[in-house]
């Protein structure tokens, strides 16, 4: 079993979430619902990145995309995450940093149309 522990305040979250249970199957919590210390985490963890637990596994930020989109079958883009290494992270918290951005908003209609589908 996966879960995915994210920000369920963000509209680019919640539709990331929706869009990866299209083929996945995850159990997804929001981080505002649950008590980080119960998952080994802190707070302050949980809100700078999503976080993927399988088992013993922890992945957070730009790992956890990479995780969770190779769980969903998308492997070319997570092994494009994992190989570019820094800059795939730099990506992924300028993301995390600009919700409110023309580019993530973009993003965020795409993967709500995705799943309208």
């Amino acid at each position: 079993m996966i879960t995915v522990i994210y920000d369920g305040q963000c509209q680019l979250c919640y539709a990331s979430i929706n869009w990866l249970q299209l083929r996945s199957k995850i159990t997804a919590v929001s981080f505002h619902d649950i008590d980080p210390e119960s998952y080994n985490l802190t707070l302050d963890e949980c809100q700078k990145q999503v976080i993927a637990i399988q088992g013993e596994q922890i992945f957070k930020g730009a790992a956890a995309v990479a995780f969770l989109l190779k769980h969903r079958g998308n492997t070319a883009t997570a092994r494009f995450i994992r190989a570019t290494g820094p800059l795939g992270r730099f990506g992924y918290r300028w993301v995390s940093t600009h919700r409110n951005s023309a580019p993530v908003k973009a993003l965020t209609r795409i993967l709500e149309r995705a799943i309208k589908q």
